[in-house]
This record gives C-alpha cells, structure tokens and sequence, in this order.
C-alpha cells in the first residue's frame, strides 16, 4: 500500500469521510479538519510509521502535503522510503 493509500485509509477513518473525497489535492480544510485535529492525526501518522515529527512542522494544507511531510520524515529517520507498520 503506498503512502497515500495508507494516509487516505487513516484519514476516512478518524473522520468519517467519504473516500471519494480524499484526494491527493483535497484541503484539509474543504475536509472539515482543522489546525488541532491535523496535529492530532500527526500524531497517529508518527505512531504508524514510527518517526518523530518536528514540534515546528511543514505547512500542511492539503493531504498531498501530509504524504509528502511523512516520506520526508520516514527517508530522513529511517533512510527510506515510508512503509507500513503493524501499529495503528
């Protein structure tokens, strides 16, 4: 599963959305997640794919942008390219 389709997954989830709307270019915003519950799913996605998020984060405002901020942090901490873990 690549990252994106592992984000999307989370994302549906903790919010309740409908897939189709979960696209790489839908705003955090237009899907109703504000500043607090995308630090919050920070959160999950740090426990997922096991890195450590800077308290001083990228801009998020799209989910590409969350994809994009987890492949960095994964290449950077763990010198590859993001994979599942069995937390979540």
């Amino acid at each position: 599963m690549s990252t994106f389709e592992t984000i999307r997954a989370m994302i549906v989830e903790q919010f309740q959305l409908d897939p189709a709307l979960v696209t790489p270019g839908a705003t955090l915003e237009s899907l109703k997640i504000d500043s607090l519950a995308t630090v919050e799913f920070l959160f999950l996605l740090e426990d997922k794919y096991k890195v450590e998020a800077p308290s001083e984060h990228a801009e998020l405002r799209t989910v590409q942008d969350l994809v994009n901020e987890v492949d960095r942090l994964v290449a950077a901490q763990h010198g590859g390219k993001a994979r599942e873990t069995d937390a979540a």
